[in-house]
């Protein structure tokens, strides 16, 4: 097995792109949401280090179940982005490029699971 084979996943390159994004959109949030802004982004790393740690994993099984723990992890992100965007801390613009960017890590991580699966 090749060391660090995450290195080269779309999904892991995505979801750093997507960390990135949470930690720029988080920057202005009120000290009264500094819960909501530390749960988005733990998860948000939560994505990309089950990736990696997963990827390192010698059976499909147990890789597959790593994968399953990040597309928690998104849908747990975006749960925080849709709250933030109810309680006016993010733009209409910037709600909907998270929406867009979470859909497609998911995609990716459930089209991966899928392929492990069979």
């Amino acid at each position: 097995m090749r060391t660090f084979r995450y290195l080269d996943f779309t999904v892991y390159k995505e979801s750093k792109v997507y960390y990135r994004k949470c930690i720029s959109i988080t920057r202005n949030f009120s000290r009264i949401y500094w819960e909501l802004k530390d749960q988005l982004l733990r998860a948000a790393l939560s994505v990309c280090l089950n990736i990696a740690e997963g990827s390192a994993k010698y059976s499909d099984k147990d890789f597959k179940r790593y994968l399953e723990n990040s597309l928690g992890s998104i849908n747990e992100c975006f749960a925080c982005i849709d709250i933030a965007f109810e309680n006016e801390l993010i733009s209409n613009e910037d709600f909907l490029i998270l929406k867009t960017m979470s859909e497609s890590v998911a995609k990716q991580l459930g089209g991966l699971i899928k392929k492990l699966r069979n």
